[in-house]
């Protein structure tokens, strides 16, 4: 019942015009993660670490932006173009953005079944989840290697032997710069099952809502939009950068979703809950 209402409800959004993005647009986006690269081996090069430990994570962070909206073809490039911001990620996040790629879309495909091992981070504890975290770039490489046929497999080399890139530079140049953002990225890695996955999908299990959301100005700032994961999976062909609009147009068509959905930062109900107490008002 409640699936039936969600897609009810979702066929109402006008989206389509949200979806749309220019090359123009497109390099804008690609630029994010540049600044808090620079500001991180800026301050690791004069051994402020605290602060080049937190322009690590923003740029992280923002990578994984650029890479998500790569992996949806979301840029406005070709599809070539997406496969080489996805090569280029590889080089200064270290891994196989293909792999991110290939299991990412799998997720999408099939949402909290066996053949999603992204979204089985979101089905973990929290102790669980971080004991796993170095485990699941593994897998998702192993999985895309496995699964990806050979297409998949010569872009997840192609992303490992731009691997050798990085740590070839600090090696040849010295710099603590580049030693710093290669452990930085190792230890990010380990991580992702955390911040990528487990914090927007846990406790939506067998749940139409399959994610959470968030509504907080400041945390949305904060994140680049990353939170809107919600509307995220009910129409992933929509930029993150418009996330905020149609977050804007399903809350005026059905609220309804928006007070069920948990939150990823902050008090709210699970998705599951939620549906819960509705169903019982009822």
């Amino acid at each position: 019942m409640e699936e039936r209402k969600l897609e009810q409800a979702t066929r109402q959004v006008e989206w389509r015009d949200l979806v749309s993005m220019s090359r123009a647009e497109g390099v804008r986006e690609c630029l994010h993660p540049l600044p808090w690269l620079a500001a991180s081996w800026l301050a690791a090069h004069y051994s402020l670490w605290p602060v080049a430990l937190g322009c690590s994570f923003m740029f992280f962070l923002t990578a994984l932006r650029l890479n998500h909206e790569a992996i949806h073809h979301n840029l406005g490039f070709s599809p070539r173009g997406h496969r080489l911001v996805l090569h280029a990620l590889s080089v200064v996040m270290l891994g196989s953005n293909h792999s991110v790629a290939f299991n990412h879309l799998r997720h999408h495909a099939h949402v909290d079944t066996p053949r999603d091992i992204e979204g089985k981070c979101g089905r973990m504890t929290l102790a669980r989840v971080l004991r796993y975290g170095p485990h699941f770039p593994l897998e998702c490489h192993r999985e895309t290697w496995r699964e990806g046929g050979p297409a998949w497999r010569n872009r997840l080399a192609i992303d490992l032997v731009l691997n050798l890139a990085l740590p070839a530079l600090a090696i040849t140049t010295g710099w603590q710069a580049l030693y710093f953002h290669f452990g930085a990225m190792l230890v990010a890695q380990c991580l992702t099952a955390l911040f990528a996955v487990w914090i927007t999908h846990r406790g939506c299990r067998h749940d139409p809502l399959v994610a959470r959301t968030q509504r907080n100005r400041w945390i949305n700032l904060a994140s680049y939009n990353m939170f809107f994961h919600l509307e995220h999976h009910l129409f992933p062909a929509v930029p993150v950068k418009r996330l905020p609009s149609l977050a804007g147009r399903i809350d005026r068509l059905a609220p309804w979703i928006e007070r069920r959905a948990g939150r990823v930062v902050g008090r709210g109900p699970t998705a599951k809950g939620a549906i819960a107490v509705e169903a019982n008002a009822h």
